[in-house]
């Protein structure tokens, strides 16, 4: 006989508290009451610690002076904060390239993460919704697109773009970034089950065409989705180094990656008395925190697309 002893909330859900079994004396551990692990709070906190020594080593380093940086303990503070004029510097430093390498970078995400979503959410509409020749095969392309990683493709892109004419030019950036294999299988898995086919067949019979039916009646059902792939492009594009490496030369078109690694190599050279280790830090400071402000802000439209995703897959 099962034990009569649980008690109920008011929406008929178990409560939280442990259920001991007569005769037995297990407990019973609901979900808003988990059995704890001591192992996996400790590796929880281990992995916490990992993931934030850097940032905290980041911010500390990036309040120091040149010579505070290179006399005193990375996670001790300097003997004065110069943060405010670290960030004068970096935006002053060789006539403010910085700004340029920022609005850069700003153009790079903004073009390429919209671009990449909608042609993203637009395949994945037409993979999930769609009946075409090839279908099958373009799935496949697809899945196996996934599996490739981007920096194999680096040097086959370059001699593309070689022979096109179009090396050290912005577009040499952008288009590349246009492709997003994975936020495509994402948004077709999420399209499959979130765009329901009665609707789409109901707006046909109104007169709707296939484009008007996916950006009035597709488009606003896969918003979760579809903040999910922007947030993964910003991020990529924005922490993206080696395509751009290779293909812009001249350093007016740099992004703040590269730009950034030029500043480090030339502090890091012996003997060629640029000693700006503290706006590299500084600099680097600066870079993470639109990424910071981006996943904070879109959070829950994250993990939303993210946990539909997982359950209608």
């Amino acid at each position: 006989m099962r034990s009569t002893s649980s008690r109920r909330t008011g929406a008929g859900k178990v409560s939280g508290t442990p259920i001991r079994h007569p005769g037995r004396g297990r407990r019973l551990y609901t979900i808003e009451n988990p059995r704890k692990s001591t192992v996996l709070t400790v590796m929880t906190a281990l992995f916490t610690l990992y993931c934030l020594l850097p940032l905290v080593w980041l911010v500390i380093n990036a309040t120091k002076s040149q010579p505070d940086f290179v006399s005193t303990f990375g996670l001790a503070p300097g003997r004065g904060f110069a943060l405010w004029d670290n960030i004068a510097g970096v935006f002053t430093y060789q006539d403010g390239i910085f700004s340029r390498w920022l609005l850069n970078t700003v153009v790079y995400v903004v073009v390429g993460a919209t671009v990449s979503t909608f042609l993203a959410a637009l395949g994945g509409y037409a993979l999930a919704k769609l009946d075409f020749t090839g279908k099958r095969v373009f799935l496949f392309v697809v899945l196996g697109s996934i599996s490739v990683p981007g920096i194999a493709l680096a040097i086959p892109q370059f001699l593309l773009f070689a022979q096109l004419g179009m090396t050290n030019t912005p577009w040499a950036v952008l288009i590349p970034s246009f492709i997003n294999p994975f936020g495509l299988y994402l948004m077709w898995v999420f399209a499959a089950e979130a765009v329901p086919s009665g609707l789409l067949e109901a707006a046909k019979i109104d007169g709707a065409g296939e484009f008007r039916t996916f950006v009035q009646i597709a488009l606003p059902l896969l918003a979760p989705a579809s903040v999910t792939v922007l947030l993964f492009s910003f991020v990529s594009i924005w922490n993206n180094y080696f395509l751009p490496l290779i293909m812009l030369k001249d350093p007016a078109w740099y992004p703040l990656t590269v730009g950034i690694n030029q500043w480090n190599k030339l502090g890091s050279t012996a003997g060629n008395g640029a000693l700006i280790q503290n706006l590299v830090i500084t600099s680097s400071l600066l870079t993470i925190i639109p990424l910071i402000v981006a996943f904070l802000s879109l959070q829950r439209y994250w993990q939303s697309g993210l946990s539909l995703g997982a359950i209608k897959g």
